[in-house]
């Protein structure tokens, strides 16, 4: 399956006064945000007026991420600590987030790992893998859902891959299942453990999954799968879900390897998840591209930093 054009996305800048929306009241998360895309993330937002909740597994690293954006001045960010892999860890921080704020306006699903150097596919950590980037942000997504502002259209954007792409999966009956308008939260757990299981018993390569750190993909699958799941869900109903692939970034999964910086890639994303009301979609998968060119036409989304940024709203099968 290719990826076929959907409806472009003009994205207007941020510091746009006819388009913002949002205030110092407005409140975000971002988890797994101690470092790299997370960070550059929370850093984006919090310029740009946000208070943003930075979250991370590790005490020490996320307070001392904390420290480093308010010695340039960010004071309106504040640390909790999170594990995505953990459900307690996700149940006191929802019960913490419930007890401190009103309402929850933006959530950045950041985390995730991956065990694999660039040009390796073992698949020896393949529950945390899973555990960590599709369980962990759906928990999250789910036990935050009743806290999200009802007043406004709240945003939910999943950072994932183009490594999760329907296009990459080789079995037509998985295909099938995810490309589905039926397709629910109890098809998307059963090809996850039907992944597990073969890896479990050693018959992963032969069963038509991504050839390219499969683990990771996989839960991308996952992920993009959900969002299009819950974006139905909530067609309508005041909560935008739209997933978002930043691309080949340099930061320690790619071991700095890559052809934008996470600085680059915050960017984007802060202005994916600040659309005007008026502009917003959901169930949309975004793609990252880079182009030399300086087209403004509506079939592409410039992005500007210190050289051309490009990149495209593409719908892959699985988002609708």
């Amino acid at each position: 399956m290719q990826f076929k054009e959907t409806d472009r996305l003009l994205i207007p800048s941020p510091s746009h006064s006819s388009t913002r929306w949002w205030s110092e009241e407005t409140v975000a998360i971002v988890t797994g945000a101690n470092k790299g895309i997370g960070f550059a993330v929370v850093k984006r937002m919090a310029e740009l007026g946000l208070k943003v909740i930075l979250t991370a597994r590790d005490s020490e690293r996320g307070c001392k991420a904390v420290e480093a954006l308010r010695t340039q001045g960010l004071h309106s960010i504040i640390f909790y600590r999170l594990d995505v892999s953990d459900p307690c860890s996700i149940n006191t921080f929802a019960s913490w987030f419930k007890e401190n704020f009103t309402a929850l306006d933006i959530l950045v699903n950041n985390a995730a790992v991956s065990f694999n150097e660039i040009n390796e596919n073992s698949v020896e950590h393949t529950e945390t893998v899973i555990r960590t980037n599709f369980n962990g942000p759906k928990l999250l997504t789910e036990a935050l859902l009743p806290m999200f502002r009802t007043s406004s259209m709240s945003r939910i954007l999943n950072v994932s891959s183009r490594l999760g792409s329907l296009n990459k999966v080789g079995n037509p009956n998985i295909k099938q299942v995810l490309e589905s308008e039926k397709l629910s939260e109890d098809d998307i757990e059963g090809i996850v453990s039907l992944f597990l299981e073969q890896v479990k018993t050693g018959t992963w390569k032969t069963g038509g999954w991504p050839e390219l750190w499969t683990d990771y993909a996989v839960s991308k699958l996952a992920l993009n799968a959900y969002t299009r799941v819950l974006a139905k869900r909530y067609r309508g109903r005041g909560l935008s879900v739209n997933s978002f692939c930043p691309g080949f970034t340099q930061t320690s999964m790619t071991r700095c390897k890559g052809d934008h910086t996470a600085d680059d890639v915050a960017i984007v994303a802060a202005r994916l998840a600040l659309l005007p009301p008026d502009n917003i979609q959901s169930g949309k998968f975004f793609l990252w591209g880079i182009s030399g060119g300086s087209s403004t036409s509506n079939n592409t989304l410039v992005v500007p930093p210190s050289y051309d940024l490009k990149i495209n709203s593409i719908m892959i099968s699985l988002i609708w």
